[in-house]
């Protein structure tokens, strides 16, 4: 995936890549970080609906349709694009 964001933005003239093997480290680098901040998006989105399940049971709510709720709020708080 690396390989093929910095061949488009080169491609593309978006960037001045002198250095293609070091673009790729710095892009795979961001991926990963990305990956691993969502991930803990989900995860506390999951803790907060558990910590409120029976709230949730008794009010006939949608799971998923809360869990997209709730992590889409947890990425706005903390300035994440999903």
């Amino acid at each position: 995936m690396a390989e093929a964001v910095v061949k488009r933005l080169v491609g593309r003239k978006l960037a001045d890549v002198r250095d293609e093997a070091r673009a790729r480290e710095v892009v795979r680098r961001i991926l990963a970080e990305n990956f691993q901040a969502e991930e803990k998006i989900d995860a506390d989105a999951r803790t907060l609906l558990m910590d409120n399940a029976k709230l949730i049971r008794d009010s006939a709510s949608d799971y998923k349709r809360l869990f997209a709720l709730v992590k889409t709020k947890l990425a706005k708080e903390r300035g994440f694009t999903l």
